[in-house]
């Protein structure tokens, strides 16, 4: 008797319908991602063994180099709220397109005057006003521009996320001394004794 031949059916499946949704996935990651600028500092980092992971949140980074300051707040939410205060103290104001644009950037080294022309450069503009300026004003003083930025942003960060914000110093390795001195002064009148340093990661000794 012969065998019963069951008829074969086809193993392709259809992938439209998941090439669409990844598509889709890609696209919103494309649109919604910020990408990270280059430091306007050209800093080259003393190196060392320690191993310590930079927090990505509740953090600020003040760059040292050429005698110039900059300082990075992370998070859009905190630069917002942080600009606010800011322009409250200098009895000024942004619009909400300024403060947008401001959420955006990475590392910024102007005096405060010169803040709203800088936020409505574009990317290669901002590098070049920066140059031709002396970074943030270091002024060691209660009252000094660096002190402001720092103090605002520390509450901002205590308002917004309930937590203690740590801050980060990123120095050029050839960085003279008094102008890292001004910045621990600036810390220490804030009652802030504790930060970290960024350097470049060295081959552990064996």
């Amino acid at each position: 008797m012969g065998r019963i031949k069951v008829p074969r059916k086809s193993t392709s499946v259809d992938m439209t319908a998941m090439c669409d949704v990844a598509f889709l996935l890609l696209t919103f990651f494309i649109l919604t991602a910020t990408s990270r600028q280059p430091d306007p500092l050209d800093i080259k980092t003393p190196s060392s063994s320690v191993q310590f992971k930079v927090p990505d949140k509740d953090l600020a980074i003040l760059s040292i180099g050429k005698g110039k300051v900059f300082i990075e707040i992370i998070g859009q939410d905190v630069k917002k709220l942080t600009l606010q205060k800011m322009a409250t103290l200098y009895s000024t104001s942004f619009t909400e397109d300024e403060a947008k644009r401001f959420g955006v950037i990475s590392s910024f080294g102007v005096p405060f005057g010169n803040l709203k022309q800088f936020i409505n450069l574009n990317g290669d503009d901002r590098a070049k006003f920066e140059a031709k300026l002396n970074g943030i004003p270091t002024d060691s003083t209660t009252n000094g521009e660096l002190y402001r930025w720092i103090e605002q942003s520390r509450r901002a960060t205590a308002e917004l996320h309930n937590t203690e914000m740590r801050i980060s110093i990123k120095g050029d390795s050839k960085e003279e001394y008094p102008t890292i001195r001004k910045i621990v002064d600036v810390l220490q009148k804030q009652q802030v004794n504790k930060f970290s340093l960024i350097t470049s990661a060295e081959a552990a000794a064996k």
